[in-house]
């Protein structure tokens, strides 16, 4: 029980942040593709599947800095790098949990397999970035979205120029809110060489988050209009809108409490997005 009890702190299950910033954008995909009519196995297949690939995600990515993560306040008593738990465990249990996701997907398409693959690889090799990378989450924004290609492969058997439009809007999402929780660590990561955007945005740092918020919510927003959503939707965006202003309140001063709960609050953020999409189509 107590080896169980940590692999379930080695996935984060503790801390399901993760799994809600992967799942918003890839339900939103979903709606989109489908028209606000989705059926309901694959909304199941691609909740759980985002759950399992999150979940992998932090076992690997642990696995990849567990020579760093010592050295880090933050992270130093998790359970590999604290020594409860071996690295080959930390493997194990990410190559079952991907293998698990994998089955999920066996009754889709062929598209939506060929995206998987794409998908597991992103994933894994996402943690290997910050060795070299300035802006790493700006790879992890592909990782966390690449539930949004397969989203529209799902349902339409093919990925239309809007879905790369809403990835790329990820993208630009994830710089925001992992560059707000790479603010927390950037001490830290200084002394031991980790590339970060906080790092790398420097003094700008505040500037290049909003700017990515900007960025993010206006290319929802025009995919969303060329979709035909109105009211609601714009209701949804207006209020996603007004969380990336709280952030600005909680990070310009750049203390660590006010930088990690604006991380957190993403959630909401993209609550509102799906939310607008979603209520849009059901309430025409």
């Amino acid at each position: 029980m107590n080896r169980l009890k940590l692999y379930f702190r080695l996935i984060r299950m503790d801390k399901p942040i993760g799994i809600l910033l992967l799942l918003w954008p890839t339900l939103a995909a979903l709606w989109l593709a489908a028209e606000g009519k989705p059926a309901w196995a694959l909304v199941a297949i691609f909740c759980l599947g985002t759950a399992l690939m999150r979940s992998a995600g932090c076992a690997i990515n642990d696995f990849a800095d567990r020579d760093f993560d010592k050295h880090v306040k933050r992270t130093a008593e998790r359970p590999l790098t604290s020594g409860k738990i071996a690295a080959w465990e930390a493997v194990m249990v990410a190559v079952v949990l991907t293998l698990l996701s994998l089955l999920l997907i066996l009754p889709l398409n062929t598209l939506t397999k060929e995206l998987s693959v794409i998908a597991v690889i992103v994933a894994g090799s996402y943690p290997y970035f910050k060795r070299f990378f300035a802006i790493p989450q700006a790879y992890l924004g592909i990782a966390f979205g690449f539930g949004i290609p397969m989203g529209f492969a799902a349902v339409q058997g093919t990925v239309p120029a809007a879905a790369w439009l809403l990835l790329l809007a990820n993208v630009f999402w994830a710089v925001a809110y992992d560059t707000e929780y790479a603010m927390v660590d950037r001490d830290d990561d200084l002394k031991i060489g980790i590339r970060t955007s906080a790092i790398t945005f420097g003094r700008y740092d505040v500037t290049a988050i909003m700017l990515c918020y900007a960025l993010s919510l206006g290319l929802v927003f025009t995919v969303g209009w060329q979709f035909g959503l109105r009211a609601w939707f714009s209701a949804g965006m207006l209020v996603a809108a007004g969380c990336a202003v709280y952030h600005y309140r909680l990070i310009r001063s750049r203390e660590r409490a006010g930088c990690f709960a604006a991380f957190r609050h993403n959630n909401w953020l993209g609550a509102a997005v799906f939310g607008g999409i979603a209520l849009d189509y059901a309430l025409r």
